[in-house]
């Protein structure tokens, strides 16, 4: 932990504002995306493995050409992980920059005076 981590956990002032319920309320909002999200993920990539190991005959079966279930899923790995990233930041940029700029501003505020 760096210094400066080390004395924003004993600042009065970044005490102050953990207890306001627009911290609350940017924990809360964080929690609700990213706990979801992640299970989601997680459910989705362990399907993936699940059925690699015993749904062998499904997986190898043909879809187009030389491409199958397996090589089907696996890509749609890539893009589940790309869309999460984008929905994640498109969620951040409306509900959590706002209320984070406003507790920074009064966190910077409090410590000038």
């Amino acid at each position: 932990m760096t210094e400066q981590e080390q004395a924003a956990r004993h600042d009065p002032i970044y005490d102050r504002l953990h207890a306001t319920p627009e911290f609350a309320e940017l924990r809360r909002r964080y929690r609700g995306f990213v706990f979801p999200a992640t299970v989601a993920f997680l459910v989705w990539y362990l399907l993936y493995v699940i059925l690699s190991n015993w749904a062998g005959d499904f997986m190898s079966t043909q879809v187009v050409g030389n491409i199958n279930v397996a090589l089907v899923f696996g890509l749609l790995q890539f893009v589940t992980t790309f869309g999460l990233a984008f929905m994640y930041a498109r969620f951040s940029q409306s509900k959590l920059d706002p209320l984070a700029r406003q507790l920074d501003a009064e966190y910077r505020k409090g410590g000038d005076a």
